[in-house]
């Protein structure tokens, strides 16, 4: 596999990327935007998050409407104004094609330095119904469903495994198992074969397989860690900003809020 090549710089913590109409969107955190680039590397400014810096994400309904989350889920309207759908707060999101929207979270300030708390799956319906479908999950992050909405994986960083969830048709998850493990997952992709590509912890992006088989491995610069990752197009991108694993944890959210931007997009063919 070819070695990734630069198609953005200069980002605040770019994040939960996904490729839609064409152009890969996602979110610059710290900077509140959401952002879309196409492989030129010509970029748009798509909406601005409301609220919070850090720990959002974005998806879309079947109909077309983005959504993002933080400290509440909202939908963007046409003209670019935000309406809240609901007061729940999430991290990360996703939407299967029926309109079900999956948010995962955890109840405690990761930022800060909060003693972590387990954290959960919650489902809201089309019909608006919210409930929770999942607990026990440790630092829930990147989340993927399968095009058949049979399947949701959702990364468990703070477990270093991918774990996985058959869906049933109200939506409720069930039968859950370890897809993978001794990873270090934050954001997540599914690629056209049913694998998942996720980081290992360190400066690396694996392609596995479910029951563990690493089939691809992409190895990153010194502090070069990648946060995000998403295909389109025959494409994978890989969404990373400098972080040195010698500070901690405090000191690396510090200099990436308020020092230079080493946020980046990289990209690699495929297929």
């Amino acid at each position: 596999m070819t070695e990734p090549k630069t198609l953005l710089s200069g980002l605040g913590i770019p994040e939960s990327p996904r490729w839609h109409d064409g152009r890969l969107w996602f979110c610059n955190w710290i900077e509140q935007q959401v952002v879309a680039v196409g492989m030129d590397g010509a970029t748009e400014v798509m909406a601005v998050q409301v609220g919070r810096l850090m720990g959002w994400s974005i998806d879309w309904l079947p109909d077309g409407t983005l959504l993002t989350t933080g400290d509440k889920l909202r939908r963007y309207t046409p003209d670019g104004g935000a309406v809240v759908v609901t007061e729940q707060g999430a991290n990360e999101i996703v939407v299967d094609s029926r309109g079900n929207i999956y948010m995962n979270g955890a109840d405690f300030d990761f930022a800060g330095g909060e003693a972590p708390k387990p954290g959960y799956i919650k489902l809201l319906t089309p019909d608006g119904e919210l409930r929770q479908v999942a607990e026990d999950i440790q630092f829930p992050n990147g989340m993927v469903v399968t095009p058949d909405n049979s399947t949701l994986v959702v990364a468990e960083s703070f477990a270093g495994r991918l774990t996985a969830f058959d869906i049933a048709e109200d939506g409720g998850l069930s039968n859950r198992r370890v897809f993978a493990e001794g990873l270090g997952p934050d954001g997540i992709c599914l690629d056209d074969e049913g694998a998942i590509w996720t980081s290992t912890g360190e400066n690396t992006v694996v392609r596995v397989a479910e029951g563990g088989r690493i089939l691809d491995r992409i190895e990153l610069g010194a502090n070069q860690a990648p946060f995000a990752l998403a295909t389109g197009d025959g494409n994978l991108f890989i969404l990373t900003a400098e972080w040195r694993a010698a500070d901690g944890m405090t000191e690396n959210l510090d200099r990436l809020t308020n020092g230079p931007r080493t946020g980046q997009v990289l990209t690699l063919r495929t297929r």
